[in-house]
């Protein structure tokens, strides 16, 4: 299964929206360079308040650009970056993904998946209503479509058009829940 990255986004400062780059260079066990995210433990705002000495699982945001054409659909204009990812894809499947899939972006870089992004209450900041089109419910309960989750395991540089090949690791598969 493979796919490309459509966008590549960073940002030093903390802010909902990441402006869009030409690339991005990610760097092993810390996640994008200059990102406000990168580091060995946390750096989500709320996660820090609670023990900034927790692992970081959150070192790099993937998002699937085929999320923003459901969201046209329904009336949002979202581009990527705007909800805070650093990587756009198009043809995988990222929340079908076990944990621990690897995702080989370009040439050099690989990071593994470690969760689902859990969208908080700024996602309705950006644009009312929006949380309740990127979390629902179906017969299996919370949906939650805002993107996955990784760390990185091979550092290098990463560009749109770059393309996207995933590994699944050995079965069992176990299911993303979110981090």
């Amino acid at each position: 299964m493979g796919g490309k990255v459509t966008a590549v986004s960073s940002n030093g400062t903390y802010s909902f929206t990441k402006p869009n780059r030409e690339s991005i260079r990610l760097l092993a066990g810390l996640g994008v360079e200059g990102d406000v995210h990168a580091g060995t433990t946390v750096k989500h705002r709320f996660r820090m308040e609670k023990d900034p000495s927790q692992v970081n699982p959150r070192q790099v945001h993937l998002m699937h650009e085929e999320l923003f054409d459901e969201l046209r659909e329904a009336g949002f204009a979202v581009a990527p970056g705007e909800l805070g990812e650093n990587v756009t894809t198009r043809g995988i499947d990222l929340l079908g993904l076990p944990v621990g899939a690897l995702l080989r972006l370009g040439d050099e870089a690989v990071v593994e998946i470690t969760g689902l992004r859990n969208p908080c209450a700024q996602i309705d900041n950006f644009q009312e209503g929006l949380l309740k089109q990127v979390v629902g419910r179906d017969d299996s309960g919370i949906v939650y479509k805002s993107g996955v989750m990784s760390v990185v395991r091979e550092g290098g540089v990463v560009r749109p058009g770059d393309s996207v090949d995933v590994e699944l690791p050995d079965g069992p598969h176990r299911p993303l829940d979110i981090v």
